[in-house]
């Protein structure tokens, strides 16, 4: 069977998105939506930095509401949720990294699973971190101990590889004096992602957290200038920052997610780096036995490859596009980790019977 699908948006990820949607056997893409008036008329494809497809941009909503598609992959900069509601309400599946990975604390969630039922539809929340590394591994590799006293899950990125120069500046607040940066809404709107990870280990592993969470924002700053793609940091200003969400059983970690990115390595005050370990993702299980798991491959080799295709974008999108198969065959309401089946991967079509 062949799943009908529209792509939204055409950011880092939305291209990698088409591109996987292209290559995998059970996927069509149908449509594709775009914010920017430039982008409208061009092809899918080519905007994905591939082959035409035949299939044209639109921001015309209600067009791409008929095309009558099974599922649309849902990936703006920012989620809205009455734009996941009006695709639920017209019968079309959505899987979106921006969110909903397990949003039994998300205030409109009786409003969205409302809308699932209403239009017989499915939502998935998946990606990377969080989706994937923060709560979908942490919990398959929770079957390997006993004892489970804590569970972290933690990034290392040179945030220079990220190809969005408006949300490096103008939202993470790289570049800003640090008392600017203090009030990042990063704490909230990654929060948000990360709580529901939280959530779902602590539900999975049979747990009852604290009602407050404890979190940390941590920053360094140039010591000299740093030239980076999104222009020059000058001295004094926020060079690398450190975000921390704490579940919490009875005031003590119990769960731990946390982000580094760091403009580098040099010119930082405090000194910090990213040790032998190079940038990664880390999972670490303390209990009966306690063991730690890193995933190299998901960064890019250096900044200029990363400008041009990141890895971990990809492999954002990839986990988006597997979703999709299971998502359109599942029950309708919000479905999560702990509810679909296990998600794959295809092999590559020359391997294929």
């Amino acid at each position: 069977m062949t799943y009908r699908v529209i792509q939204w948006a055409t950011g880092n990820l939305g291209r990698a998105a088409i591109q996987g949607i292209g290559s995998h056997p059970e996927l069509e893409l149908v449509g594709c939506w775009v914010h920017s008036a430039a982008k409208v008329g061009r092809d899918a494809g080519e905007l994905a930095g591939d082959n035409p497809v035949g299939v044209r941009a639109t921001n015309d909503v209600d067009a791409l509401l008929a095309l009558g598609a099974d599922c649309v992959l849902y990936s703006p900069i920012m989620g809205q949720s009455e734009e996941v509601i009006r695709f639920l309400e017209a019968g079309i599946n959505v899987v979106t990294p921006l969110g909903w990975f397990y949003p039994r604390r998300t205030a409109d969630v009786a409003t969205i699973e409302a809308a699932a039922r209403k239009g017989d539809a499915t939502l998935h929340g998946t990606g990377i971190h969080p989706g994937g590394i923060t709560e979908r591994f942490p919990l398959m590799l929770s079957a390997l101990s006993r004892d489970i006293t804590h569970v972290r899950a933690e990034e290392f990125s040179d945030i220079r590889s990220y190809a969005a120069q408006g949300v490096v500046r103008d939202i993470m607040l790289f570049g800003k004096a640090p008392e600017e940066a203090a009030k990042s809404p990063m704490l909230q709107i990654l929060g948000g992602g990360f709580g529901q990870s939280i959530d779902m280990i602590a539900d999975a592993l049979g747990v009852t957290l604290d009602e407050e969470r404890g979190t940390h924002h941590e920053m360094a700053v140039a010591t000299a200038p740093i030239d980076t793609p999104v222009g020059v940091l000058e001295t004094g200003t926020v060079a690398a920052q450190r975000f921390t969400w704490i579940g919490l059983v009875g005031s003590e970690p119990f769960i731990t997610v946390r982000v580094n990115w760091l403009m580098g390595t040099e010119n930082l005050d405090p000194a910090w780096n990213f040790a032998s370990g190079g940038e990664r993702f880390e999972i670490e299980i303390t209990g009966d036995p306690s063991f730690t798991t890193v995933f190299h491959g998901l960064h890019p080799e250096n900044i200029e490859a990363g400008q041009a295709r990141n890895p971990g974008m990809v492999a954002t999108a990839m986990h988006c596009v597997n979703a999709i198969p299971y998502v359109c065959a599942a029950e309708p309401g919000i479905q999560t980790y702990l509810d679909l089946p296990l998600v794959a991967g295809r092999a590559a079509p020359a391997l294929r019977g």
